[in-house]
């Protein structure tokens, strides 16, 4: 890729928004040192932090933060420090993972509504837990393997009126979908004509994971049968599913030059 297409195609995602350093180490770790035993040399780690355009001592300040969270460990060998999720960031990193990286042609169309015995028990906040999103005071819908309280009244479907599919829209974060959407479609096009280099790829894979998981992360996963035609959210999460085959995982020992 060449260095005004990879620069422009980087700052368009970081222009973006949210990119707290440790929250950008969670993701790079999340991505490309999952499975159990891998781990992010401090070099490779430091590499794809400054093209990032994070300086070293914010790299250091948010290593010791998640150091001190719990959420990384670090190990020296020689004279290389190593760094590697802990047992339980890595639970909770897979765990995530299954709406991050979730089929999007996976097309589950059956849905609970709830109605609960009063408005203020449980709270949104306990019924987002459970993976379903408000409609009115004390009505709630959520996709079939959503929990609903043991107290509540629980309808289930498989089709919905088109304005109940229209009001739930908003409260899908449609706009930060909307947002995302043309900054994806670039990469795909820059892609077209040339191919980043690993240590490129390794920086657009993970500031276009980053993205799409400030989003996905923030609401329940709804069936598309609660969701209005052509959804945005939809269309986006089709798209990054092509750009992370176009942008596979690089080999860490490749990043830096031999």
């Amino acid at each position: 890729m060449t260095p005004e297409t990879y620069q422009q195609t980087k700052t368009a995602l970081l222009a973006l928004g949210g990119q707290r350093v440790w929250s950008l180490m969670v993701t790079i770790f999340g991505d490309l040192a999952q499975p159990e035993g891998s781990t992010i040399d401090g070099p490779v780690l430091s590499a794809i932090m400054a093209e990032i355009d994070v300086r070293p001592e914010a790299v250091r300040v948010a290593l010791h933060r998640l150091r001190n969270d719990g959420w990384i460990e670090s190990q020296k060998q020689g004279r290389t420090r190593r760094h590697a999720l802990t047992p339980t960031s890595r639970q909770e990193t897979q765990q995530a993972s299954t709406r991050i990286y979730a089929n999007p042609s996976a097309r589950e169309t059956n849905w609970q509504l709830v109605l609960l015995e009063d408005s203020s028990s449980p709270t949104r906040d306990e019924m987002a837990q459970r993976r379903f999103t408000p409609v009115l005071p004390r009505v709630y819908l959520g996709g079939p393997h959503a929990i609903p309280p043991a107290s509540a009244l629980t309808v289930t479907g498989n089709t919905a009126p088109n304005w109940l599919r229209q009001q739930m829209a908003p409260q899908m974060l449609e706009d930060e979908y909307s947002a995302l959407i043309p900054v994806l479609q670039n990469v795909e096009r820059a892609l077209l004509h040339s191919r980043p280099n690993q240590l490129q790829t390794a920086v657009l894979r993970c500031l276009i994971v980053h993205n799409w998981r400030r989003i996905v992360l923030r609401h329940p996963a709804l069936p598309l049968s609660l969701l209005p035609e052509n959804w945005v959210g939809h269309r986006c999460h089709v798209l990054l599913d092509r750009l992370l085959i176009e942008l596979p995982r690089p080999r860490l020992t490749h990043i830096l030059p031999n």
